[in-house]
């Protein structure tokens, strides 16, 4: 496979992924959480990501990056991303 194909297919995942982070947000399970805290621990920006999945609240809060450290630590899997209309017009 040439490197200009491969960087292709690379710059159209990383768009692609841009794109899904930017219309989702993080979406709590609030039955599987047992408040580990992890999640808020790994917050890069200091969210309270365990209150929001103890109120069963979707993480709607200006600042956050959807950087998907929450996600991916969370030892459960209580969290996922979910397409949101907060950039529609």
């Amino acid at each position: 496979m040439s490197l200009k194909r491969t960087l292709r297919r690379w710059f159209r995942y990383e768009t692609k992924r841009h794109e899904a982070l930017v219309g989702g947000q993080v979406v709590p399970d609030q039955a599987r959480c047992v408040q580990c805290g992890i999640c808020s621990y790994h917050c890069p920006i200091g969210i309270d990501v365990r209150r929001h999945a103890w109120l069963g609240e979707p993480v709607a809060e200006s600042y956050c990056l959807t950087c998907g450290e929450c996600v991916a630590r969370c030892p459960r899997g209580v969290l996922r991303f979910e397409r949101s209309n907060l950039m529609a017009s």
